[in-house]
């Protein structure tokens, strides 16, 4: 199919996804992954065919987690420090150490197999529980600031985990170390020097900036073997004191992400997977799933109690989540010949329903909106 064809497709996929959201009250994102997963199979389509959507909806992965971390309120972050640092640990640690010792000792995976296994099913998906919380309005709220810290401390362990089992240092590596501890000395201010003399000017300055940091940063994170959203999620996280008292170019960024780029992340997803390969491997899935969201609620729920109370389910489900990092993990493997096409398959899959059921069903039954 002519690619002009494909764009008119996915961008009526996304408008669709939209209307049916309003209607029944369930995050786009979801429906943008359902969509895409339905028309992808029933026409014979896959993101991964062409390059330029690849490209966007990497784009969109990554201005998502850079908007994800700047939402992030560092106030919040020293003020419950102690729920983020608990929940977002045991959050990556449990279902890491539970998936890779299943799918070693039960699934009899090899070593470096089984650690792939553990690395993508560890996630929480970001994108989704930013798209979520912000959607409904709850990341407004101190629970969704407790969820979205919590979400930057699981990543990070999974970031850091995929560098430290499968990624030798080089001269990239330390380059971004350098860059970031640059950026955190002075990019704050930077940007609110410039935020200050731009404001209200035409152009665009600020937006246009923020994305050449965000692009260059993720460049020199991909060419050291590290996944560019990593970095962005890190520079958001710093910039979002200073992009709180300039909410216009924060919206704008928004504009960019939620109404454009990110429908390619979610619709991609949704047309690299194979209803076949699903169907056949459904067995595995529903294990690997259970395993995942099993170890999740052994690991989140009790501190979830213990710190959030009347919407502990509901932190736990949105922390049960995946996609990009467990998507990344995947196909790291498959890359690198880890992982066969069918391990490959059954892990995206299983990823993919983590994004789906229990976003579902926390919005569904558990959302602290409903308890209004």
């Amino acid at each position: 199919m002519i690619d002009i064809w494909i764009l008119a497709l996915v961008l009526s996929i996304a408008v669709v996804s939209a209307i049916i959201s309003i209607r029944i009250g369930i995050t786009v994102a979801i429906i943008e992954i359902v969509l895409g997963m339905l028309v992808g199979n029933a026409l014979g389509i896959q993101g991964s065919d062409y390059e330029w959507l690849t490209f966007l909806a990497s784009l969109g992965s990554i201005v998502l987690t850079f908007l994800a971390g700047a939402e992030i309120d560092p106030d919040a972050l020293k003020r419950n420090w102690k729920a983020s640092l608990g929940i977002g640990i045991l959050s990556f640690l449990a279902p890491f150490l539970g998936a890779w010792l299943f799918s070693l000792f039960i699934l009899n995976w090899t070593w470096s197999a089984s650690l792939i296994c553990g690395v993508a099913l560890s996630t929480t998906s970001v994108a989704v529980v930013y798209v979520v919380l912000t959607e409904t309005g709850i990341g407004k709220t101190e629970t969704g600031k407790i969820i979205l810290s919590a979400c930057f401390i699981t990543d990070l362990g999974t970031a850091i985990a995929l560098s430290l089992l499968f990624t030798a240092p080089n001269i990239y590596f330390i380059l971004l170390i350098v860059g970031l501890v640059l950026c955190t000395l002075f990019l704050p201010k930077a940007f609110k020097w410039l935020f200050a003399r731009v404001k209200s000017k035409n152009g665009e300055l600020e937006v246009k900036v923020i994305l050449l940091a965000v692009i260059l940063l993720g460049a020199i994170a991909q060419t050291s073997g590290i996944h560019a959203i990593l970095p962005a999620y890190i520079l958001g996280l710093l910039l979002a004191r200073v992009l709180e008292g300039n909410r216009d170019v924060l919206v704008k960024m928004k504009i960019i992400a939620l109404a454009f780029l990110t429908p390619f992340f979610f619709i991609s997803a949704g047309t690299n997977v194979s209803l076949l390969a699903v169907v056949t491997g459904i067995g595995l899935v529903t294990m690997l799933f259970l395993v995942k969201v099993a170890w999740k609620f052994v690991g989140v729920l009790p501190l979830s109690r213990k710190y959030i109370q009347g919407n502990a389910i509901y932190t736990t489900l949105l922390m049960s989540t995946g996609l990009t990092f467990g998507t990344i993990a995947a196909q790291y493997g498959l890359s690198s010949g880890i992982i066969n096409t069918d391990q490959f398959s059954v892990l995206v899959m299983t990823v993919l329903l983590t994004a789906i059921i229990p976003t579902v069903i926390a919005q569904r039954y558990y959302s602290p909106m409903r308890k209004r």
